[in-house]
């Protein structure tokens, strides 16, 4: 084995597991470009320690994944695990989160003086300026609401509003209440006689396609989420 070789390992129920993979294709099938595991695969096997070879033995695998079957078990550490990544990999992911951040700003903040949206080489100078540093690791989405509060002080930003009202049955009050607090300003809440909690709630305009997925999976699609007003 050479000692170059990129790994994904992850560690469940005590055990230890590890891949082999080709770390620019794990990216890509990290971000959906690719569905294929063994895209990402060097070797379809699940090890303990991929440099002295040491396979893990079918019964970890059957006891911790419920299967031995190495493509399944793979995209599930594919999925788990944080992925190694190089320099030049990490600084790439970071300025494509940078063009999307500009992107996301030029289309939906605007100066309050005029009601225009500012050039995109003003936003990008305003950035540099606040020392602003994207995290690559995190949707550019759940970052603009922080981001326009540092740029604010250099350049006069307002971000467009959406108030919606939310629906939560009780069958899944649990996962999605901490879930809709986390992602938007709670304006009015009251709970129903039915058990239900409604809430009124405001997220920045960007938002709006991301929270209602996060909802919807958390709720199974029984959440009902109207849009009252943009503001």
């Amino acid at each position: 084995m050479t000692e170059k070789i990129t790994l994904a390992r992850l560690k469940k129920f005590g055990k230890h597991f590890e891949i082999s993979i080709d770390p620019e294709q794990a990216l890509r099938y990290r971000r959906g470009e690719i569905t294929d595991v063994r895209e990402v695969l060097l070797a379809e096997r699940i090890f303990t320690d991929v440099r002295k070879g040491l396979a893990a033995s079918q019964q970890d695998l059957q006891e911790v994944f419920k299967t031995a079957d190495p493509l399944q078990i793979s995209a599930i550490i594919l999925k788990e695990s944080e992925l190694p990544t190089t320099t030049e990999q990490r600084t790439q992911e970071r300025e494509q989160k940078k063009r999307r951040l500009i992107d996301l700003l030029h289309q939906q903040a605007v100066d309050p003086r005029t009601g225009l949206p500012h050039p995109p080489e003003r936003l990008e100078a305003a950035m540099e300026e606040a020392k602003v540093h994207v995290d690559e690791h995190h949707p550019v989405e759940e970052q603009l609401p922080e981001i326009v509060k540092r740029l604010q002080p250099i350049l006069p930003l307002k971000i467009a509003k959406k108030v919606l009202r939310v629906t939560i049955p009780p069958a899944y009050i649990g996962k999605a209440y901490a879930l809709v607090k986390r992602l938007a300003t709670v304006l009015q809440e009251q709970w129903k006689s039915d058990g239900s909690w409604e809430a009124r709630v405001e997220i920045p305009a960007g938002l709006q396609v991301d929270f209602f997925e996060q909802i919807n999976r958390a709720t199974q699609g029984k959440a009902e989420i109207v849009v009252e007003e943009e503001k």
